[in-house]
């Protein structure tokens, strides 16, 4: 059972970059390509260079997602070269075939309604691809080794390397597919960064209270959560007092609510949302040792 469950583990990411491509395919075919938006990425330069060089656009495409795979594999590593080759593959499949199944056909030729729509389907799609370690090649792999150098936001010089490209495209293109354009960025952006961190999100409590022993083992018995105490002085009558830190997910914060407020009803608690965290309990598996007052 174990040996099965460690194969579907390895076997996830691949069935995300697939079903990622798909949708990512879907969304040019039935909403991006009709609309006619301007674009950015590879395919934007791409239509500006053939404007200014007469350089074909395939040709073009050809060498700059090889050139961009070979920075990814000396930048990123060996596994994320392997996995992108199998969504460059994927992408120009799925979108042949999205081709033959729908031919013609598109949902609105409302090109706002085309903006919205094809954003949060490129943003979703390339998201579940760049959280699966691999990306969609070409211009997606540039903010990937900004993130990993620099510690730059993935949707941050996404956003801005699509910008310039649309702007750039205005020197040819009708303006109201430009802006059009720009609200693609936008929308795709935004619901890229959402998927990146989809699942990851937890709260953070603190809680201000002199009966902090009793509400740490609380946590730790009931809810099975780690705690750390900080050492406080009130502001107002300098008083010590600790304050009772913990990461817990978000249907559990009821619960740690309840449980302080039984314990101690005049406790101050504080809570605010964290985007991601990392270490034992979350990013990594729990381990238990036994405390010193058990043994």
């Amino acid at each position: 059972m174990d040996i099965l469950k460690n194969k579907l583990k390895k076997l996830f990411p691949f069935f995300c970059i697939i079903f990622g491509n798909i949708i990512y395919a879907l969304t040019i075919k039935l909403f991006v390509l009709p609309s006619g938006i301007a674009l950015g990425g590879t395919t934007g330069i791409a239509l500006i260079v053939e404007y200014f060089f007469h350089i074909p656009i395939s040709v073009f495409v050809l060498v700059f997602n090889i050139v961009m795979l070979c920075i990814g594999f000396f930048i990123l590593g060996k596994a994320f070269a392997m996995t992108t080759i199998l969504s460059s593959f994927c992408y120009p499949i799925f979108l042949e075939i999205s081709n033959r199944i729908f031919g013609d056909y598109y949902f609105t030729d409302d090109v706002f309604l085309c903006s919205i729509l094809g954003g949060v389907g490129i943003g979703f799609a390339l998201g579940l691809v760049i959280r699966s370690g691999a990306s969609t090649g070409g211009m997606d792999i540039p903010p990937l080794v900004l993130n990993k150098l620099f510690h730059i936001p993935v949707s941050t010089s996404l956003y801005a390397l699509d910008f310039i490209v649309v702007i750039l495209l205005a020197m040819f293109k009708p303006m109201d597919l430009i802006l059009y354009g720009i609200i693609f960025t936008f929308v795709y952006t935004f619901f890229l960064d959402k998927t990146l961190i989809l699942g990851k999100s937890r709260t953070e409590i603190k809680i201000v209270t002199r009966k902090a022993h009793e509400i740490t083992d609380a946590i730790l018995t009931q809810i099975d959560r780690g705690v750390t105490l900080l050492h406080a002085e009130t502001g107002y009558k300098h008083y010590e007092t600790e304050v009772v830190m913990s990461i817990v997910s978000n249907r559990e914060i009821a619960r740690v609510e309840r449980l302080a407020h039984g314990i101690d009803p005049k406790c101050f608690i504080i809570i605010s949302h964290v985007s991601e965290v990392r270490g034992r309990g979350f990013s990594t598996a729990r381990k238990y040792k036994k405390r010193p007052e058990d043994m």
